[in-house]
């Protein structure tokens, strides 16, 4: 079942194209949307066990710019990345060879969302060229220590049973829609019945578009091993934290800790929200980027 999305009406003004992209021995798929004569152009980073529909919101409140937001190797539409892990280290290799690979010219932002923030600021702080860096929900602390660390410990032994289990077996615990339920109805925070409907519809759909069992367990050992925390001094760029005030992954005040540990960041807190920013106020996150890369252009 499809439920339509209430930000379909902005996204479809956005032109789009699919590329492809061969990037350490298999193919990245990815999505150009705006303006590709755009002087700026944002490189998205979608979460773990998402793909690139996840950062759509946010996408449709971003008219003027261009934006790439390629699924992550072993996740949706793109392949399995060849030769390494896919951990930190593979996927922040993976992203400065993604983004080289694109030739950008002008005004380049890096962008990632929890997990995907662990990814950007490990590539930024290991080379990649960035102008700006933008982190959305980023996991500021190791997730064990979340407000909800209890929790985290039961998604660990989730993925230790789906590890042991024969493959097909595993395979399937890893994909239970009542489980993937259970995470969504844990996440989502806005009181809107109707857009609740959608996340959930949302999780339902591209949650389990991964790979094989390898790849999900590789990267979510690394979700819970590594935090941005371990990066943030090596990041000299102009940082923007999009944070929530009731993320269950990171609390507020690891979020203004995290702030102090980089050359250059300012912290924006949205009030009432949890750890899907990208879904329940995608307007906010944009207005606060728009703001940030206008500060930028003045100094």
């Amino acid at each position: 079942m499809n439920v339509p999305s209430p930000y379909d009406s902005q996204l479809v003004r956005i032109p789009v194209r699919v590329r492809d992209v061969p990037v350490l021995g298999s193919e990245t798929r990815y999505w150009e949307y705006g303006d590709p004569t755009a002087h700026t152009t944002i490189v998205m980073v979608h979460g773990f066990r998402g793909d690139h529909h996840g950062l759509e919101p946010v996408v449709a409140q971003l008219p003027g710019f261009r934006m790439i937001s390629p699924d992550l190797p072993g996740f949706g539409e793109s392949g399995v990345l060849q030769g390494c892990r896919h951990d930190i280290a593979g996927y922040g290799r993976w992203l400065a060879e993604f983004v080289a690979a694109l030739g950008l010219t002008g005004r380049r932002v890096v962008l990632g969302h929890s997990f995907g923030s662990i990814i950007v600021a490990a590539s930024v702080a290991g080379g990649l060229h960035a102008d700006d860096v933008v982190l959305v929900n980023p996991i500021a602390a190791p997730a064990l220590a979340g407000p909800r660390g209890i929790l985290t410990r039961l998604a660990v032994f989730y993925y230790r049973v789906a590890a042991r289990l024969p493959e097909r077996l595993g395979f399937a615990l890893l994909r239970n829609r009542v489980i993937v339920r259970v995470m969504s109805v844990t996440m989502a925070k806005t009181g809107d019945p109707e857009l609740r409907r959608w996340i959930h519809n949302q999780h339902d759909r591209y949650f389990s578009a991964f790979a094989d069992r390898r790849v999900v367990l590789e990267a979510f050992t690394a979700s819970v091993g590594s935090d941005v925390s371990e990066f943030a001094g090596r990041i000299p760029q102009r940082t923007l934290l999009i944070a929530a005030e009731k993320d269950d992954i990171t609390p507020v005040a690891a979020q203004y800790r995290l702030q102090k540990l980089f050359f250059d960041a300012t912290l924006q807190v949205i009030p009432d929200v949890g750890h899907l920013i990208h879904y329940e106020v995608p307007a906010q996150a944009a207005d606060a980027l728009r703001r940030f890369l206008g500060e930028g252009e003045t100094k």
